[in-house]
């Protein structure tokens, strides 16, 4: 209804690019389906390619010859003249259509791409005719066909742009710090209510104010993943102000550390970590959950150490601190149920298990908030 009305007043009035822009902004209500809504478009519209063929076949050939000389410049006139005229161009081209018997291109005579002749595509003369293929000079390529939010798709490989777009919905705006941002509806306000003397009212920058703890487990099997970990970094990183990370090897224990390098010498108590952050955040485990199920179950079950406490007694102490808590799984669903240490974790984290894809993401955010 609302493109409806849209069109009726006549915000896309005969172009097929306005309407695709308009019916996008009224018809799709999340960016992840730009993609199939260009497929869409464009196999409802082919039929448009012909839309030229046609006109031409109800248009009077006089008529179309005398609008097309309108649009010309003497210059251009005078060029086509130079060639004996618009009818002397047309008679020419016909025949040389009639005599050409292969393709070709290049040249200054017959009909291809590239060259200087004055029939073809591709190539430059000033009182040529175009046949077939994009103009160097002017382009109109479809905008639905070129596909350019392919990438947002939630059935394709995760990038950071798409990550970025799923991390959004995890936003939470506020305002705080100094004020330095005009309010222009209270300052409109106050100087109605000042007898029209104006009474300039700023405000703090609003800023996303979403506090988020990620833990990414490294090492072992987790190196086919870490792309996609590198990305989710990077993505997080410029969509949240309030970031802190830790590094665990399978899973956690009493520590966590910053740099891997020195993952042996520069570690963080994870008590440390349980009194630093209060649970506005938002915790996210980013790892494959596969493991012997004693490195969760059992005293020194830890590959790296020994472990004086089970690992799921530090996610129970991690879960009584955090309200909010999810884990990415980079392997397939699918195998999922083939892992005992994965139904484990599942089930220590409530079954706020998500793949790491964009549909996995946004369940994960959804969640989070």
């Amino acid at each position: 209804m609302t493109l409806l009305e849209a069109l009726e007043k006549k915000l896309a009035f005969c172009s097929l690019d306005e309407f695709y822009l308009l019916a996008r902004l009224c018809l799709v209500k999340d960016e992840k389906y730009f993609d199939r809504y260009d497929r869409a478009f464009s196999a409802h519209f082919k039929e448009l390619d012909n839309l030229e063929d046609i006109l031409e076949a109800l248009i009077p050939e006089d008529w179309l010859r005398s609008e097309f000389m309108k649009t010309l410049t003497e210059e251009e006139k005078a060029q086509i003249e130079s060639l004996g005229g618009l009818e002397k161009l047309l008679e020419t081209f016909k025949q040389r259509l009639e005599e050409q018997k292969e393709r070709h291109a290049g040249g200054n005579k017959w009909i291809g791409t590239g060259g200087t002749s004055p029939f073809g595509h591709s190539g430059y003369h000033p009182e040529g005719i175009r046949v077939g293929g994009k103009s160097r000079n002017k382009s109109a390529v479809k905008v639905w066909e070129k596909r350019e939010f392919r990438d947002l798709d939630d059935s394709v490989e995760l990038g950071t742009r798409n990550l970025k777009v799923a991390l959004r919905k995890l936003r939470k705006f506020a305002r705080s710090g100094a004020e330095d941002e005009l309010d222009l509806d209270d300052t409109i306000s106050s100087t109605a209510k000042n007898a029209g003397m104006l009474d300039i009212k700023m405000v703090p920058e609003k800023h996303n104010a979403v506090k988020v703890l990620i833990f990414f487990d490294v090492g072992g099997s987790m190196d086919p993943y870490v792309r996609i970990c590198e990305e989710l970094f990077s993505a997080c990183k410029t969509e949240f102000k309030h970031l802190e990370y830790y590094y665990f090897h399978n899973f956690i224990y009493d520590s966590v550390w910053k740099n891997n390098a020195r993952r042996y010498t520069e570690k963080t108590p994870l008590n440390e970590v349980l009194r630093t952050y209060n649970k506005e955040y938002k915790v996210i485990f980013v790892g494959d959950a596969s493991m012997a199920s004693y490195e969760i179950s059992h005293v020194g079950g830890s590959v790296e150490y020994m472990n004086d406490e089970p690992g799921y007694v530090w996610m129970q102490r991690l879960r009584e601190v955090f309200d909010k808590v999810v884990w990415l799984n980079p392997v397939d669903p699918r195998y999922w149920d083939y892992t005992h240490s994965i139904g484990m974790v599942r089930q220590l984290v409530d079954d706020k298990m998500y793949p790491l894809t964009l549909k996995g993401l946004e369940q994960a955010t959804r969640s989070l908030s």
